[in-house]
């Protein structure tokens, strides 16, 4: 999704042990439901002083629920004020590294697997296993195991799940009906795809059938996984770009620009990015996460003409899937507060208000029917539906470096520099070397 940062150089912190937070008299015993009421006084208050703590978020679009979701806590919690933070994701990563070189990181925050492993490494994030092994509030068994693992490192739990995401095929009607072609349904696979993307495509009018850029988890991986290859083994010690299955899913994506231009290039994507193609209409197709609903729904454009389908198959269906995680920071000041804010997060009520509100696909198993409601406009439904065959999204100790490695490579495949076979064996073999680097416990 997005790029990684340098490892953060010299941070040395004391994971916070919280004491009586999680579970403690006066909170409320409904992990299903969430609902009743906690007033009990908070540690965190001296005076009478309120305890004031900062939320960060990176989404202008998902602010309205984060903030429904703030009052129904401070309702709940009179003596502690939550303060939301909105800044854009191009800036948060850099303004969340100078905080936490500062020691001065929000309390509470959204934190993303990309970022996690740096975070955790350096001792800034909250160690909340034993808050979560005696609550009544929290039960990780609500949630996927696949969200819930993203955010364990040795064996430690550092994030309660906040969201999930798949991958769907947005699609153009409006061009579709004017080619004559039908809309892409569940009985889609590769072949069904490239026909119509041919059919679609426009030279004279500058449109392309589909887009394929280089990318990750909106592009190749997915194709990857349907054809049996894999990016990293299931222990993480190996690479599989080197695979057969892995080449020719690769290769396939590779060639609707090279070979079939039903695809702008990588080149053309430098300056004009795949989703501005197809917001703009001149793309007819697009893999898309789920969590561009919301800007979607917010382009007048896309709501006349587009609409989305399940991600289409190869030799077996796939999408890869990935979620956020709410952590509260290490060096809190007011950790009680954070620790009570934290758990509430993680109950039903709290995620369902996140469904109301269309701010995401809530993590919560069962909680997905009011953000489909809440998104009509399209059949966003197809999102939910995909998760019982997503695969989530890899990650490892030594991911920015290998990340890197591989955005550099498919750089030169995409443009034609390298075949396919040949920069994957390369990648391979760099990749294999990086993960040799890596703790095994």
């Amino acid at each position: 999704m997005k790029g990684y940062k340098k490892l953060l150089a010299g941070l040395i912190g004391i994971v916070m042990t919280l004491t009586g937070t999680l579970g403690c008299a006066g909170t409320v015993s409904n992990a299903e439901t969430g609902t009743g009421s906690n007033t009990s006084k908070s540690q965190d208050t001296k005076g009478g002083e309120k305890a004031t703590i900062t939320y960060a978020i990176w989404d202008k679009n998902q602010e309205p629920g984060m903030q429904a979701i703030i009052d129904a806590f401070m309702e709940k919690n009179p003596d502690i004020i939550v303060k939301l933070e909105v800044t854009p994701w191009d800036q948060y990563w850099t303004k969340l590294e100078a905080a936490a070189t500062g020691g001065a990181m929000p309390d509470v925050l959204w934190m993303h697997v990309n970022n996690f492993l740096k975070y955790q490494g350096s001792g800034m994030l909250m160690d909340i296993t034993d808050q979560l092994k005696g609550s009544q509030e929290v039960d990780l068994a609500n949630y996927p195991d696949g969200l819930v693992n993203l955010y364990v490192q040795d064996g430690k739990n550092y994030a309660i799940p906040k969201d999930y995401d798949t991958i769907g095929l947005w699609y153009n009607k409006t061009l579709f009906d004017e080619a004559g072609v039908a809309y892409p349904d569940e009985t889609w696979d590769w072949n069904k795809l490239l026909e119509a993307a041919k059919r679609l495509t426009n030279t004279e009018k500058g449109i392309y059938g589909f887009s394929a850029p280089s990318d990750r988890q909106q592009g190749y991986w997915n194709w990857i996984y349907q054809n049996g290859g894999y990016v990293l083994s299931d222990d993480k010690t190996k690479s599989g770009f080197d695979q057969k299955a892995t080449q020719e899913a690769l290769q396939w994506w590779v060639d609707l620009s090279q070979k079939h231009k039903v695809s702008p290039t990588v080149q053309q994507f430098a300056d004009t990015s795949f989703d501005e193609y197809f917001t703009s209409g001149k793309s007819a197709m697009g893999l898309f996460g789920s969590w561009m609903v919301s800007s979607f729904k917010a382009n007048e454009y896309v709501k006349e003409n587009c609409d989305v389908a399940v991600i289409p198959k190869g030799i077996k269906q796939a999408t890869i899937y990935n979620g956020l995680g709410n952590v509260a920071s290490a060096k809190t000041k007011y950790p009680e507060a954070a620790s009570k804010f934290l758990e509430f997060m993680g109950t039903k009520e709290a995620h369902l208000l996140q469904a109301e509100y269309g701010a995401a696909i809530p993590a919560y198993n069962g909680c997905a029917e009011p953000w489909i409601e809440s998104c009509s406009e399209f059949n966003v439904k197809a999102y939910p539906a995909m998760l019982d065959y997503g695969v989530v999204f890899m990650n490892s100790q030594t991911a920015p470096k290998w990340a890197e490695a591989e955005d550099l490579m498919m750089t030169k495949i995409f443009s034609g520099q390298i075949s396919v076979e040949e920069g994957c064996n390369e990648l391979a073999k760099e990749v294999n070397g990086i993960l040799a680097t890596e703790t095994k416990k």
